[in-house]
């Protein structure tokens, strides 16, 4: 049984993998911004008489994580595992973005996940033992046209969490990264684009990609039971690669130079229609200028 603080609780990944770990008996501290406006939660710990905390937290404020491990070291005295979970995103093309989605996805999805490992990673140290998941995703290791804030964000927490790993590796403290695919949460519908108007036509693509990738629903379980794996001790690995789209997205990239993925951007819309149901996507109905 594992004492385990998880950030961004109040749906999809964050929220499946607090009941799943609940569920196997670990003390889940479940945290999220506002939990007075997410009762759901609280209900099914009632519900299934789960070990799940709900405390309030916000990635983006000191204070805010400060309080919330001082309340969690009140219920327990050791911290085995935190999960840096919470985050968000937008489409949208760096020109037309504003600088504050650029600011806003930084600072809650890598800065987020510094703070947040810079507040319990002391009391790891001095306990000699721990394990620190980031959650990172595809994004973080592709990068495509009209997903530039989210990307940046989380390739910074893929190059973070490998260093975080090799200067906590004396501790006994253990680091993993999760790189989910396209998973069916409500951050994919906070992904699309807010802008009505756009110089950009392939926009679309990005947009028609996304719902057509969520139309297979792979649900945030997924996630969660690859992080029941690291937490139980089953998977070693840093890297997880998690959904059914993610080590073929990740190889399909992998197999093309820089300049050939890049190049992509050009080809028309049937050749990349053709490419996607490759990839058994129907993005043909989600693009109304066809």
């Amino acid at each position: 049984m594992a004492n385990i603080i998880i950030t961004g609780c109040s749906s999809g990944i964050g929220f499946a993998t607090a009941v799943m770990l609940a569920k196997n008996k670990h003390v889940v501290f479940a945290t999220m911004r506002h939990p007075s406006q997410h009762q759901e939660l609280q209900d099914i710990a009632d519900n299934k008489n789960l070990p799940i905390i709900i405390l309030p937290l916000d990635v983006t404020k000191d204070n805010s994580i400060k309080n919330a491990i001082s309340q969690v070291l009140f219920y327990t005295d050791k911290i085995d595992v935190l999960v840096n979970n919470a985050g968000i995103g937008t489409l949208g093309s760096i020109e037309e973005l504003p600088i504050e989605d650029f600011i806003e996805q930084m600072d809650t999805n890598f800065i987020g996940t510094v703070r947040c490992t810079k507040a319990v990673l002391p009391h790891m140290r001095k306990k000699k033992g721990g394990c620190i998941i980031n959650i990172s995703s595809v994004g973080g290791k592709l990068f495509n046209y009209f997903n530039a804030p989210y990307s940046a964000s989380k390739a910074a927490v893929e190059a973070f969490s490998e260093c975080l790993a090799m200067e906590v590796r004396p501790f006994g403290i253990r680091v993993a990264v999760v790189e989910p695919g396209v998973i069916d949460t409500p951050l994919q519908d906070k992904c699309k684009s807010r802008i009505g108007e756009t110089s950009y036509p392939n926009l679309e693509r990005s947009i028609a990609f996304f719902s057509a990738a969520r139309d297979h629903h792979v649900p945030p379980e997924v996630v969660a039971e690859t992080i029941l794996q690291i937490v139980n001790g089953e998977s070693a690995t840093f890297r997880n690669p998690t959904g059914p789209d993610s080590k073929p997205l990740l190889g399909f990239r992998a197999s093309m130079s820089d300049e050939d993925w890049i190049a992509g951007a050009d080809i028309d819309d049937q050749t990349w229609i053709s490419m996607m149901e490759g990839m058994q996507l129907d993005v043909r109905k989600y693009l109304t200028r066809l």
